[in-house]
């Protein structure tokens, strides 16, 4: 990643561990003015440490952490006031009101946004007099959201910003993350959900086991590898071991999910006759064939792995 001396956000050989656990190794981090940045990762790859460290929140064993220019554990109450925060699971008080909380966030700012207009922007007016504990999961996250950015910051870190929201209110949000960065606002965020990260990123940081193992826009990280790629439909659990002898040295065919294959290299013709000449042999009928780009998400698969971890 190419320097840049007015970046907001910049990690150099940062590390963190406990005790025999490497969370974050060595990581190397720039994210430029205005930008969105998504930090992707598997359970456990050190994502939310990360975030945490450039919060101040967690002190770095290693390495140095420039935040708006500052360091953001020494300089952290000059900071504060110039950086939005969400937390992973909300934080807020279980007594509170709605309206009251982000009123009361509001308050610390010389000049905020007007909460009532974010309140509404955030489909939370109804809620305003609930209190936060009576809120539901994902109306307890869009108000985290709401006290983040209320103050009017230059950088937001946002951690899973729609984790437990409904398909309506993820489009709200991003719409709003989307606002910050016309605003030249500057935007760090985690997700676990691919298509979120590919809509709003301008740059993607895909880390595992703390390190980074790829950078870079969503398009460039989805040209990678294999050209293109062929995915059909058939019964499951099929022997895949004469169409892989079948097919060129560098091509891959896996079943990502029962039934659902996946044939990865330059499919030509050719490529679709052996396919089917294996269907033939095994007298099993593919449907629903299909050529297409690479996704993010068998990016993200080849570079972390296929296993599930907890």
């Amino acid at each position: 990643m190419t320097s840049r001396s007015d970046a907001p956000v910049r990690l150099r050989g940062v590390s963190k561990r406990y005790g025999a656990i490497t969370a974050v190794d060595g990581l190397d981090l720039e994210v430029g003015r205005a930008e969105v940045l998504a930090l992707l990762g598997p359970n456990g790859a050190g994502k939310t440490t990360t975030v945490e460290m450039c919060e101040g929140f967690l002190k770095p064993d290693e390495g140095t952490i420039e935040i708006l220019g500052l360091n953001p554990v020494t300089d952290n109450a000059a900071l504060r006031e110039r950086i939005g925060v969400m937390l992973q699971g909300g934080g807020g008080y279980p007594a509170a009101r709605a309206g009251e909380m982000l009123n009361l966030v509001a308050s610390y700012s010389a000049d905020p946004l007007d909460p009532a207009w974010l309140m509404e922007t955030l489909g939370l007016t109804e809620a305003a007099r609930t209190t936060y504990r009576r809120l539901s999961g994902g109306q307890q996250q869009r108000l985290a959201l709401a006290c983040a950015v209320v103050g009017k910051p230059e950088l937001v870190f946002l951690d899973e910003p729609t984790a437990g929201m409904d398909a309506h209110a993820r489009i709200v949000v991003w719409d709003l993350i989307n606002g910050l960065r016309r605003d030249g606002v500057t935007v760090v965020l985690t997700t676990h959900q691919l298509t979120e990260a590919e809509q709003l990123a301008d740059h993607l940081v895909i880390i595992d086991h703390g390190a980074v193992v790829a950078t870079g826009t969503p398009a460039e990280l989805m040209q990678r590898g294999a050209e293109n790629q062929l995915r059909f439909t058939a019964p499951p659990k099929l022997d895949l071991s004469l169409l892989i002898s079948a097919l060129p040295e560098s091509y891959q065919a896996v079943e990502r999910a029962p039934g659902e294959y996946l044939v990865e290299g330059h499919i030509d013709p050719q490529v679709l006759a052996t396919v089917t000449a294996w269907c033939a042999r095994l007298d099993v009928l593919a449907t629903d064939m299909r050529v297409e780009t690479r996704s993010l998400e068998d990016v993200f698969l080849d570079l972390t792995g296929r296993e599930l971890r907890s």
